[in-house]
């Protein structure tokens, strides 16, 4: 089976089933669908596909995420990187924007057969689009949404994490706790609405109720989101006395935004992030956080994608794993102490 043949079979150019298979842009999404039906009915796979099958293992790992720039994913990247090398694997990162044909062009047969498995954070695509894929690979599935099929899942404990900041600025005198990155109508399946579901939880465990005026929505979770957030709750005099930020990038915007504005941490508000970034010890004052798991994550990953290759033992079957999640107390929060002396 050749591309001419497939070529031949959608009414289209060599030129045009090579960019298709290949993941290459410029392709009409109409155009698209037409050559990949017509590879799906020969069967074609492509010549390099077919090489990488005969010729055994590349070494390489493809972490296929939405964005290489953000801090979580880069240090992902780092840890999972570290653990694979041990097993004799290397990491190659991808973006794939956190769109739909980005995400489609990530899992083209020509791009995953560059790989001899791959860990996927899907932002679009449902359990039917990675169905239809046909990943000839191993593969474990990252990310907050439920995706039922033949995959594992690993995920971090989004909801216990936020629970345990929210907690802490509460048993730390903290009654208006500011949620910068939160969603005020929560809808199941983004990270946004998992952490906010926590935060709300903390305060009805405590039975304190939320004020919906503490919540700030942003947009990508960026320092200068997190900068905007207090400028806009400054600006309409909503008081707070700590804040709990969505990312560990935002919290590092609070943080000046409070020092502008004339707020002392921990001593006026408190401030927890979330993702234990590196950049977080080194932050004035260091930035009290969550640890969502992430060498855990790493470790489970690899040992979830070697299983299937046959060299970790029992392939593992589809579902959930979650990795604990742990608070790692710093500076930008008041002690038990500080709290008993009034501060």
């Amino acid at each position: 089976m050749r591309m001419s043949d497939v070529a031949r079979e959608a009414g289209v150019s060599p030129m045009t089933v090579s960019n298709v298979v290949n993941g290459r842009p410029g392709v009409k999404a109409e155009t698209r669908q037409r050559v990949l039906e017509a590879v799906e009915r020969l069967g074609y796979r492509p010549n390099a596909t077919a090489r990488l099958l005969r010729g055994g293992r590349s070494g390489a790992i493809g972490l296929l995420v939405p964005d290489v720039d953000t801090g979580y994913y880069a240090h992902l990247a780092a840890r999972l990187g570290a653990v694979a090398e041990a097993h004799g694997y290397h990491v190659v990162t991808e973006r794939t924007g956190g769109t739909r044909e980005g995400e489609l062009g990530a899992l083209y047969p020509a791009r995953v057969a560059a790989y001899d498995a791959i860990v996927m954070s899907p932002v679009v695509l449902d359990a039917g689009d990675l169905r239809a894929a046909r990943i000839e690979r191993p593969c474990v599935l990252l990310g907050e949404r439920p995706l039922p099929g033949p995959f594992p899942h690993v995920m971090m404990d989004n909801i216990g994490g936020s629970m345990l900041a929210t907690e802490h600025l509460l048993r730390a005198g903290a009654r208006r706790i500011a949620l910068v990155g939160g969603r005020r109508a929560v809808a199941f399946g983004d990270m946004a609405s998992l952490r906010s579901v926590g935060y709300r939880r903390a305060h009805g465990d405590a039975g304190i109720e939320v004020d919906d005026d503490l919540i700030v929505e942003v947009g990508s979770y960026s320092m200068r989101d997190g900068y905007d957030a207090v400028l806009a709750l400054h600006a309409e005099q909503v008081d707070f006395d700590a804040a709990f930020v969505l990312t560990d990038a935002a919290a590092m915007g609070v943080l000046r935004a409070l020092a502008d504005i004339g707020r002392r941490v921990p001593q006026d508000v408190q401030v927890v992030g979330f993702d234990n970034d590196a950049e977080a010890d080194f932050t004035i004052p260091r930035l009290t956080t969550v640890e969502p798991g992430n060498d855990a994550m790493a470790r489970e990953i690899v040992r979830l994608l070697l299983a299937q290759t046959g060299d970790g033992g029992r392939p593992p079957g589809p579902g959930d794993r979650v990795a604990e999640a742990r608070l790692v107390v710093r500076e930008s929060t008041l002690s038990a102490r500080d709290v008993r002396s009034g501060r």
